[in-house]
């Protein structure tokens, strides 16, 4: 009779054991799947981030080019006639 009780307590235990082993695994992979999502989520943001600064970039770039154009013309002392000269130049 004791020897049947063991055993029995010995299949409760290793069961106990197996759903507890369960219950982790099924918290660790929620866990992870949730931190793939966030990750995601941020790599995508990441990336939108670094176009808009590209395209941001490059804009200020084109300004720039185009003040430093400007820049000899308005340190003359004909700056204003050179301006729209320049003005003219672009425009066609």
């Amino acid at each position: 009779m004791l020897l049947v009780a063991e055993e029995r307590v010995g299949k409760l235990e290793e069961s106990m054991a197996n759903t507890k082993e369960d219950s982790v695994q099924e918290l660790l992979d929620s866990q992870r799947k949730k931190l793939t999502e966030k990750n995601d989520a941020l790599e995508a943001m990441v990336k939108t981030l670094k176009e808009e600064t590209m395209a941001t970039t490059t804009v200020f770039s084109i300004r720039i080019k185009e003040l430093k154009g400007e820049l000899p013309c308005a340190e003359q002392p004909w700056g204003k006639e050179c301006q729209l000269q320049h003005l003219v130049t672009r425009m066609a």
